[in-house]
């Protein structure tokens, strides 16, 4: 019962760096007003990232064998572990499959940013069509707060591009 209680001990201060870390991942985030849609797509990437190394350190060998010591003793802070493992396992396919779509938009990235405010039109509709399918068919990034976050990025680099157009014409 030494060992359990230790073991439990252990379990608990990872349930709670696991709950700092869901916090955090939900809290708003702070960005420039002027961002463009590039940042978007690294936001995910670095969740994707930090989401899938936290995976990777539940999956191990050395929290496997404490998990299941703790399954033999019948602890009671499982229930609170499968909880979190359940969460982490959703954000990190959530960062996943939304790095995944905006990956798609990505070929727009460049001519958002570079082009005369002429040939950026020409990929509007292209870019506007890609949106859609990514609001249809997307299982997380579909929500209302994404896709205004998004359209804000998108809209923000074309005025950036504008403005820089003027400023060397």
């Amino acid at each position: 019962t030494e060992v359990t209680e230790k073991l439990e001990e252990v379990v608990m201060i990872w349930i709670k760096q696991i709950r700092k870390v869901l916090v955090e991942s939900e809290q708003m985030r702070r960005e420039a007003d002027d961002i463009g849609p590039s940042a978007e797509l690294e936001h995910w990437k670095t969740r994707m990232s930090s989401f899938n190394s936290l995976l990777e350190e539940i999956k191990s060998s050395r929290v496997k064998k404490i998990i299941n010591i703790l399954q033999a003793a019948r602890s009671k802070t499982l229930k609170q572990w499968k909880e979190l493992d359940g969460n982490i396992t959703i954000a990190a396919n959530e960062a996943k499959d939304n790095v995944r779509y905006l990956y798609t938009l990505d070929k727009f990235f460049g001519p958002l940013a570079k082009a005369s405010p002429v040939t950026m039109m020409e990929h509007v509709p292209s870019l506007m069509n890609t949106v859609c399918m990514i609001y249809c068919t997307s299982p997380y990034y579909n929500t209302s707060e994404c896709m205004t976050s998004l359209l804000l990025k998108i809209t923000n680099q074309m005025i950036n591009t504008c403005k820089m157009y003027l400023c060397e014409g």
